[in-house]
């Protein structure tokens, strides 16, 4: 498995960081999200995922993927 980051854009509180996570962590193949919203990081480990469904993932929850 491998961890993949992304800079996520507009996150500012603990609540942003679980919208996202729970967004991405709905996707097949992902087994661990971890974001942080004071570096706008988000690290996604596991296997099978596409970047494109990432950014689908973190629209959804209200955020960009930049």
């Amino acid at each position: 498995m491998a961890t993949t980051n992304y800079n996520v854009e507009g996150m500012t509180c603990g609540h942003c960081e679980m919208s996202v996570q729970e967004e991405i962590g709905e996707i097949a193949g992902v087994t661990a999200v971890n974001a942080d919203h004071k570096t706008g990081q988000v690290a996604v480990e596991g296997a099978g995922f596409t970047d494109e469904q990432v950014s689908a993932a973190v629209a959804e929850a209200g955020y960009k993927v930049v």
